[in-house]
């Protein structure tokens, strides 16, 4: 395949706190070699998993995201429903339990939503085992009325266009002519992680951790295993990938809408939320002053609703005319990790054969979560 390809390839090595990451993100000017071929369709849950039944007919790469949403919603570990090391087995009872709520949100939504997902685990359980059925005395006040929240009897704020904003945005880091001349980025630096054994860095033995992204097709590896990525996470990757992001955002939304955003850092924001019909948003703080993007909101979609990533940049720094973050801060329910750069490096030859997969090694059939 000939042109211009994002390209992504992550390296973490070893297995202590203090990691070595190595991103390289190019857009590759020669022939990158195919990726191997996909498999006729997609494997149903219950083809992939053992003991398969509340979630029967998924497609099996939307399994483990939908355990990560229930474990979210709860606040719980894997093993609070699944036995260790045999996910099949039904020795523990919430796992039973689990089966019978995911039947009644999908009947709730059913018989009253029209079969769109309103109602969530997390729309009840907030992150807790228990929901709270009782509404909750606090000793503390009202919040008063947040910045720019509409008051009433008063007119609204009148807020700037997203175009004017993601047009600040662009001008901010360098503008789009000095965005073209990079054409690849390799950075290095250290990863702070938070949470414990929620960091899956943590549980590598004797091996490193891999991950890459040839623009169309991403994956992940780690000692013994390749993780082809899913629909959802190759969206991730692709946003991530993507060095001239900020000239493309305009064009990756069918529609924008801008309200005042939260403070990050002490700095006053706008949001700017991108959305297309199937798809869901991204939602993106610029800092009101400098136009830069402080913070990046994504959601991935499961059957049992969204997975959101957070992602908050900052200690922008100017490398060969354009500013590029050199902190990064990013969260999911239940971890978290800040990776600061130490060295980058922009337009440097980048080796195509980074982004090609380790051939897979021959694993069991997994148990089901």
């Amino acid at each position: 395949m000939n042109g211009n390809r994002q390209q992504l390839w992550i390296a973490v090595c070893g297995t202590s706190l203090g990691l070595l990451l190595a991103i390289a993100e190019a857009w590759a000017q020669s022939t990158v070699p195919n990726a191997p071929a996909a498999p006729a369709g997609p494997k149903l849950a219950e083809e992939e998993f053992k003991n398969i039944q509340a979630l029967k007919g998924i497609p099996a790469d939307q399994v483990i995201p939908s355990m990560q949403f229930i474990a979210a919603s709860l606040g719980v570990e894997c093993e609070y429903c699944h036995v260790a090391q045999a996910n099949e087995k039904d020795d523990k009872k919430p796992k039973v339990t689990a089966r019978k709520m995911i039947n009644m949100m999908m009947a709730i939504n059913k018989d009253n939503f029209e079969g769109h997902r309103e109602v969530t685990c997390y729309s009840c359980h907030r992150g807790s085992r228990d929901p709270v059925a009782t509404p909750i005395i606090t000793d503390e006040e009202a919040k008063p009325a947040a910045a720019g929240e509409k008051k009433p009897g008063e007119a609204k704020a009148m807020l700037p266009s997203a175009e004017q904003l993601l047009d600040k945005f662009l001008a901010a880091i360098g503008g789009a002519d000095a965005l073209q001349k990079i054409t690849s980025r390799v950075q290095k630096g250290t990863i702070t992680a938070f949470g414990g054994q929620h960091f899956p860095v943590m549980h590598l033995q004797g091996g490193d951790s891999f991950t890459g992204f040839d623009g169309k097709q991403g994956w992940l590896s780690v000692p013994g295993r390749v993780h082809t990525m899913s629909a959802a996470e190759n969206a991730a990757a692709r946003i991530d990938a993507d060095l001239y992001l900020p000239a493309h955002l305009k064009t990756l939304y069918e529609k924008f809408r801008v309200d005042i955003g939260e403070k990050i850092d002490g700095h006053e924001t706008y949001v700017v939320a991108g959305r297309t019909e199937g798809q869901p948003p991204l939602r993106l703080y610029l800092d009101k002053e400098s136009g830069l993007l402080l913070r990046l909101v994504r959601y991935a979609e499961t059957p049992l609703g969204r997975n959101p990533t957070q992602i908050d940049y900052a200690d922008y720094r100017d490398a060969n005319g354009v500013k590029a973050p050199f902190r990064w801060m990013l969260a999911r329910p239940g971890n978290r990790f800040t990776i600061q750069v130490e060295q980058l490096q922009q337009n440097v030859a980048v080796d195509d054969s980074k982004f090609l997969p380790p051939p897979p090694s021959a694993a069991p059939k997994p148990s089901a979560p």
